[in-house]
């Protein structure tokens, strides 16, 4: 996930919204990547997670499972993921695609303008396989954000049960900004199925999908943005002449 994030200024944010708050909301999320660990009650991520419940789901099946983390637990699932990280990565692979084989245009260039911006701006050469493995590394401490969310999947559903599953996984980032929190989501951990499977006795039957890093950002001012194409690029209207 956040593949599309990459670092600009905070004017792009509020360029064409609307001074409404929903909005604001929506454009003034980013993939925080940097938490300062300050505590999270429970409370709040139930709070969050009751909100993001109310996502549209086909027949109302509402195909999500979360998986909370904080303290000690998520110490211990944090231990275990980096130990296969350092150890063996190449042992353990997702249950899924998250990439075409063969990116076309213009998805391409879109990501490889992601890798050219964002390890750009931690100093880190694209030609630096150890520095960009260090930096996947901090996925599995959730970026010392205090709550850790590992999203599951019923693996008998079909792919509009990823659309809903999609929609609610905006609802919880969203949800999360609006009590003052960041986020990031991160389909990397979908790679650690096995050991993520075992620490939280998630059945056979649910698939791994992503994890989601919440808690507060390091750098209150910090404002993190992929640039977005204009909605010329993605949209076409018609009939609204008259």
């Amino acid at each position: 996930m956040s593949a599309l994030e990459e670092v600009v200024t905070g004017a792009e944010t509020a360029r064409g919204i609307s001074p409404n708050p929903i909005e604001e909301i929506i454009a003034s999320r980013f993939a925080c990547r940097e938490f300062s660990g300050a505590p999270v009650q429970r409370r709040t991520v139930e709070q969050i997670l009751r909100a993001a419940r109310f996502a549209p789901s086909g027949a109302n099946i509402q195909p999500w499972h979360v998986y909370a983390l904080a303290g000690a637990a998520k110490a211990e699932v944090s231990a275990a993921l980096l130990q296969a990280h350092e150890g063996a990565p190449d042992e353990h692979v997702p249950e899924y695609k998250y990439y075409a084989a063969q990116l076309p245009e213009p998805y391409l260039n879109r990501r490889q303008q992601f890798g050219r911006l964002f390890y750009g701006s931690l100093g880190i050469s694209q030609a630096d396989a150890e520095a960009r493995r260090r930096q996947t590394a901090r996925n599995y401490a959730f970026f010392g954000a205090a709550v850790g969310l590992i999203i599951t999947i019923d693996r008998r559903l079909e792919i509009g049960s990823w659309l809903d599953l999609g929609i609610f996984i905006q609802n919880v980032m969203l949800a999360a900004a609006g009590r003052g929190l960041q986020s990031c989501p991160q389909e990397t951990f979908a790679k650690y199925h096995r050991i993520l499977r075992a620490h939280l006795s998630i059945p056979a039957e649910q698939m791994v999908v992503c994890g989601i890093s919440i808690g507060h950002a390091k750098d209150a001012t910090t404002r993190r943005l992929m640039p977005r194409v204009d909605v010329e690029a993605f949209a076409s209207f018609k009939g609204f002449e008259s």
